[in-house]
């Protein structure tokens, strides 16, 4: 199997490589930093790496047709690259944050199923899955755009599923809650603050994740896992925490 992971230099993206690398699967792993996907690409065999920002439309299509005999058989896309940036009311939020988070959670996405497609739709066979999370659903105060690119991702998923129905190609979702990663980090621009938002709790993991979306991609042919909503034991919604 050939597996396509954006978003792969970290986090849940690192961790389905490191499973699917595990499992002896040919890996293709984007993300934006270089240093991150040179150590990954000494660390597995039959991997393939690309220092792409896959929210750059023109730079995606060409690395693709640069390397369309890499891509035209791939056999599973892993749309992983997201982020949240602030945490404020959206009256007070930076409109260069809500663009990036645009950018990278929805339309990454839908340029990389977009271009990828085609390949699938030759062979009458293939699989997206994609990264949504439980904030497209259980919005929650100052998620704002978060949860709009998320509410984005749910929608587009289940249509891809009425657009693709009579080919073998399967679309599935996972949507997790609170997984730590870099995540929080990466939304409050402070390590100690990220720290005290799994505080007395014992969130997901990126690993808990990554044997999901590996178990999703091994169901057989004819089961599509439409969607997955995972949370921690001691959470119930955005918001509802049971801390010790």
């Amino acid at each position: 199997m050939k597996v396509l992971i954006t978003g792969a230099s970290s986090g849940i993206g690192a961790a389905c490589a490191e499973k699917f690398a595990e499992n002896g699967h040919t890996l293709i792993l984007m993300a934006r930093r270089a240093d991150r996907l040179e150590k990954l690409k000494s660390k597995y065999k039959n991997c393939y790496t690309f220092a792409q920002d896959v929210s750059d439309l023109v730079s995606l299509e060409k690395t693709i047709k640069e390397n369309a005999s890499l891509f035209l058989d791939i056999d599973v896309v892993i749309n992983n690259a997201g982020l949240a940036l602030g945490l404020n009311k959206f009256q007070d939020s930076k409109i260069s944050d809500l663009e990036t988070m645009i950018d990278t959670n929805f339309k990454a996405l839908v340029f990389i199923s977009k271009l990828i497609l085609p390949f699938f739709l030759q062979r009458n066979a293939g699989h997206i899955i994609n990264l949504g999370s439980v904030a497209a659903r259980w919005n929650y105060p100052q998620g704002h755009i978060y949860c709009a690119t998320k509410s984005a991702v749910h929608a587009l998923t289940q249509s891809m599923r009425y657009d693709l129905l009579g080919t073998n190609i399967r679309v599935s979702e996972i949507s997790p809650g609170m997984v730590e990663t870099e995540f929080s980090e990466v939304r409050l621009g402070d390590a100690d603050k990220a720290k005290k938002v799994y505080a007395g709790m014992k969130p997901l993991t990126s690993f808990d994740i990554a044997e999901s979306i590996y178990w999703i991609s091994q169901r057989p042919a004819h089961v599509n896992i439409q969607e997955l909503v995972i949370y921690p034991t001691a959470q119930a919604a955005p918001g509802f925490v049971h801390r010790d």
